[in-house]
């Protein structure tokens, strides 16, 4: 396999080690009977990060792979493009 690098991968490497260290944060509260709210609230916290990690990771394919494979295109193909860069935001 080829190695697949981009500018934006140890960011992102970066993020989701601390949202595992968070999520192991998580898991002890839970081991030890702390409150419900409190364990949710850091739950919250790491399915952020984590959709923030997946969010950075998809926009970068987006402006890099895409791209690169698809090349110049017309007008109509570009705003078609550009929408769905967009839409990509909110997944």
């Amino acid at each position: 396999m080829n190695e697949h690098k981009h500018e934006t991968h140890p960011e992102i490497v970066k993020r989701l080690k601390r949202a595992e260290g968070h999520l192991r944060s998580v898991i002890a509260m839970i081991e030890d009977g702390r409150p419900c709210l409190d364990i949710t609230q850091q739950l919250h916290a790491v399915e952020k990060a984590i959709t923030n990690a997946k969010r950075t990771l998809i926009q970068d394919h987006l402006d890099h792979c895409l791209e690169d494979t698809i090349g110049g295109i017309d007008r109509d193909q570009r705003l078609a493009l550009d929408g769905l860069k967009a839409i990509a935001k909110y997944l």
